[in-house]
């Protein structure tokens, strides 16, 4: 909308991208593609030589357990929950997963049949996948979510306007998830294999960390929109270099396309080597699939599991 003086003329406005770019501008290194190779390199190097089993605990121990598939329904929703609930009775040496994350319209089915205190309900919202939608409606969806018990929320950057320098649209919408997250945790997903660049990653990044994100995570998982080690490095580094320049501590996930173990230890590695040790328990680091758990427990206790 155009705004107009008191003699009816346009006024003149700053550009809507100056606070962005003043935002950008405090981090004026480049992204050195050769850091970023090598540090991958290491990391994947690491996952295939080392696997520690009290890593691998702690690892299951981050895993946001997802369903969200257009087949789920309420008995589908349950049974997971079950699953959930039995497992320290089944496991009793082990930690359980950090989350449960859903559509929103099963929020409350996990909040009420949740048994395990320390495994929150998680929600994916505000037009997930594709965040193209009208924000009224992504405001609504996010509220009643939390209304029905979620305590996390994981909602998607529209990477069109990271593509088009819309960053203004973008903020707007998180700043106001974030207000209607209040205390509980906002995860917003970067959907960094749809951005094109390692700088565009670094930018959709800062944008949701400035806004209030608690957690920045990779991807979606759908419409081939996956997770990978590069982005994953670039976002650590945003979320230190943020820290470091505001002392605001946030946290990181990586979804989608997380098939294997060696794949999961190599976000791990990652994140310890950019992040420091203290972001490798569930406060800080995620990692949402819905077919790791039974592999990692498989590679714990040494034999097949198929408990979830």
């Amino acid at each position: 909308m155009e705004l107009y003086d008191e003699n009816g003329s346009p006024k003149q406005t700053e550009p809507q991208t100056d606070r962005y770019n003043e935002v950008f501008s405090k981090y004026p290194e480049k992204i050195d593609p050769e850091w970023v190779k090598s540090t991958v390199k290491w990391a994947e190097n690491e996952a295939r030589i080392t696997q520690d089993r009290e890593i691998l605990i702690n690892l299951f121990n981050c895993i946001d357990l997802t369903s969200l598939k257009t087949t789920d329904n309420e008995d589908t929703i349950l049974s997971l929950v079950e699953k959930v609930n039995s497992f320290e009775e089944r496991y009793p040496e082990l930690k359980p997963v950090a989350s449960i994350c859903v559509y929103p319209c099963y929020a409350g089915i996990v909040s009420r049949s949740l048994e395990v205190e320390e495994v929150r309900t998680c929600c994916v919202a505000g037009g997930f996948p594709s965040a193209q939608t009208f924000p009224e409606v992504k405001i609504a969806e996010t509220s009643l979510a939390l209304h029905d018990g979620a305590e996390e929320i994981d909602i998607v950057q529209n990477p069109g306007h990271i593509l088009n320098g819309d960053y203004e649209t973008i903020a707007q919408e998180t700043d106001e998830l974030k207000a209607v997250c209040g205390e509980k945790t906002l995860k917003v997903i970067i959907e960094t294999s749809a951005l094109g660049t390692l700088e565009n990653v670094r930018k959709a990044s800062l944008t949701a960390l400035y806004c209030g994100a608690d957690f920045i995570k990779t991807s979606t998982g759908k419409d081939g929109q996956t997770a990978d080690p590069e982005s994953f490095c670039v976002m650590c580094r945003t979320i230190r270099e943020y820290a470091d320049e505001t002392g605001r501590i946030a946290g990181i996930k990586a979804a989608g396309g997380i098939n294997t173990v060696k794949e999961a230890l190599t976000y791990w590695n990652i994140a310890g080597k950019v992040l420091g040790k203290e972001w490798q328990n569930n406060n800080r680091f995620r990692i949402g699939t819905s077919r790791l758990a039974n592999m990692l427990l498989s590679e714990i206790t040494g034999k097949e599991c198929t408990h979830f």
